[in-house]
């Protein structure tokens, strides 16, 4: 079987009712990103973000995966599809997908203050009472700006060995994530869907100026003829 590689975005969730904090100017559900979503954010005001990683965990069981999601995970019946999301949803599992890689982390995860390695599942809400098996605070699962991306050669490794590359709803404009589709073997076709995609993509991307699904309905059917 090929070996499909797809590139997701805020894009991929947005028909599913999740919003994005680039299209509102750098805010996030009302929030400046820098108050939430970065290191110094939490130290300067932890219960600030305790509560808006709350309320967005808390989204999750109010929405559910879109048309979008469900093609992917059906792909896998003729294909071998890794997902590779900057997306902290649980969308794509939800949908069927079986090798889901998450870039900045997962909602319905917390990990230890001190130990980065020490992650574990969370339902619930979290705040500072919360606290690892050494006595630690236990933060969002969450890759603020500004930190790093441990996972990232992974995902480098995996699209380097593609046979076909998808990047759907993401500006590029998060770095490194943004890179990743620039270590697609030469010779696998690269196609990209957004209804506004970036100016900066080279020729060789064939672009579907579409929504998330609209696109996935169209190449569905043009990758049959690959």
């Amino acid at each position: 079987m090929k070996h499909l590689v797809i590139l997701t975005g805020a894009g991929m969730s947005a028909e599913s009712g999740i919003k994005t904090f680039r299209d509102a100017n750098g805010l996030w559900e009302g929030h400046d990103i820098m108050e939430v979503a970065t290191p110094e954010g939490f130290k300067k005001n932890p219960n600030l973000v305790y509560d808006f990683y709350n309320k967005r965990r808390e989204q999750l069981f109010n929405v559910v995966p879109n048309k979008g999601h469900l093609i992917l995970a059906e792909l896998e019946n003729q294909y071998n599809v890794s997902i590779i999301t900057q997306n902290v949803d649980d969308l794509h599992e939800r949908a069927g997908s079986s090798n889901v890689l998450h870039l900045h982390g997962e909602l319905r995860k917390v990990r230890s203050t001190v130990n980065s390695n020490y992650i574990i599942n969370w339902e619930n809400n979290l705040d500072h009472t919360n606290l690892d098996t050494k006595g630690n605070p236990l933060r969002p699962h969450i890759v603020w700006f500004g930190e790093d991306v441990p996972l990232i050669d992974k995902a480098i490794d995996c699209i380097r060995t593609a046979d076909i590359v998808i990047i759907i709803g993401t500006s590029l404009q998060v770095y490194p994530a943004a890179s990743l589709y620039k270590f697609t073997p030469i010779n696998s076709p690269l196609f990209y869907i957004d209804p506004k995609p970036s100016k900066a993509i080279p020729s060789r991307v064939q672009q579907i100026k579409k929504s998330a699904t609209d696109g996935l309905v169209q190449l569905k059917e043009q990758l049959k003829s690959l």
